[in-house]
């Protein structure tokens, strides 16, 4: 497994496929059991994987305990990434949910015991909480960094708006930076290409993308009869076969395993890979984690990505198509002429 820097504000390494531990347990009824969970992560580490994304609510603080069992005596192997803002074990009030300061301190001195562990590398706000300043957020981080329990922050399931303002609120006052940005991208689900994506590049943040699979969708095995998270999760981080461009998506996937003998799930994941970010992977099973690893050394071809691109297609909003007609405007009538730089700016 190859490895990159996180983002351009760390100098953490980590490697290019990330173990998502969403199903580690089995408090919420469905997922891995301890044994088969610690099988995962050893089998992950033998491959050369040193990023595991957990959650104080997966399945009710469960995950953190098999983690922090898995990485006792091998600890600076790992970078141990959580996240805050749900329910985690049995603290589901009010002071303790949300993206207060409060509600930070409580799950992470509730992640470091359940993890056993003395800091986390990664914490993400798990999703926007829509009241919570982006200032109480940045200084919750910068507190718990200067204090060793904390070495880099994150943002998920954020509106790039707000990803924007928190940057800027860190990097004005001289706070821990936001580090990284964790986001849904798949082939059924590609609206964080709108803005989110071009905003965690612009800022230079370390880009993760979850779900590549659709929670399954893309493998192909609902139209088998398996259930997985289409009931599992009480359905929930499920995208649906309900149109005819997803019908028609899962079938081209289909039909590009078939040309290079491999498996549906893995031209899934590497079509993700391909758009540069970090790509979760959330096995329940040992054989999916060998399926999952194996799309890290698949590399699709241009004309495979095209064909993926395209039937995928998602139509462009405002601004974005209004700014598209007007180029040959603001390019001096030269467009064809004028090569623009190669990343995205802020």
């Amino acid at each position: 497994m190859r490895y990159r820097l996180f983002g351009e504000h760390t100098g953490l390494r980590v490697s290019e496929v990330v173990l998502g531990t969403g199903v580690f347990g089995t408090r919420w009824g469905y997922g891995s059991d301890p044994a088969e969970s610690r099988r995962i992560i050893d089998a992950y580490a033998d491959a050369g994987g040193n990023f595991i994304d957990t959650a104080n609510v997966y399945e009710a603080g469960e995950s953190e305990e098999i983690i922090g069992a898995a990485v006792q005596g091998r600890r600076d192997d790992f970078v141990v990434a959580t996240k805050y803002t749900g329910p985690g074990g049995a603290k589901n009030g009010i002071l303790t949910t949300g993206n207060s300061r409060k509600a930070m301190t409580v799950s992470v001195e509730d992640s470091l015991k359940r993890l056993k562990i003395d800091y986390i590398d990664l914490l993400w706000v798990h999703f926007a909480d829509g009241v919570t300043p982006a200032e109480e957020i940045v200084r919750g981080f910068d507190d718990l960094v200067r204090a060793g329990k904390v070495l880099y922050a994150g943002l998920s399931d954020f509106p790039a708006w707000r990803v924007a303002r928190a940057v800027t609120i860190a990097e004005l006052r001289g706070a821990a930076p936001i580090a990284g940005l964790q986001f849904e991208h798949s082939l059924v689900e590609r609206t964080s290409e709108y803005d989110v994506i071009p905003a965690g590049r612009a800022l230079g943040l370390g880009m993760v993308a979850w779900s590549p699979l659709g929670g399954g969708l893309l493998t192909g095995k609902y139209r088998q009869g398996e259930s997985g998270r289409k009931e599992g999760w009480g359905g929930q981080v499920f995208q649906q076969e309900n149109s005819a461009q997803r019908t028609k998506i899962v079938d081209t996937v289909i039909e590009i395993a078939r040309e290079l003998n491999v498996n549906n799930g893995e031209v899934a994941i590497a079509w993700v890979a391909a758009k540069g970010s970090q790509v979760i992977i959330g096995p329940r099973t040992f054989s999916q984690l060998e399926s999952n690893l194996a799309a890290a050394k698949l590399k699709l071809s241009p004309e495979h990505i095209a064909r993926l691109d395209d039937v995928s297609a998602i139509p462009s909003i405002f601004p974005h198509g209004v700014l598209e007609s007007a180029r040959p405007l603001y390019t001096g009538g030269k467009p064809d002429l004028f090569d623009a730089p190669a990343g995205t700016v802020a």
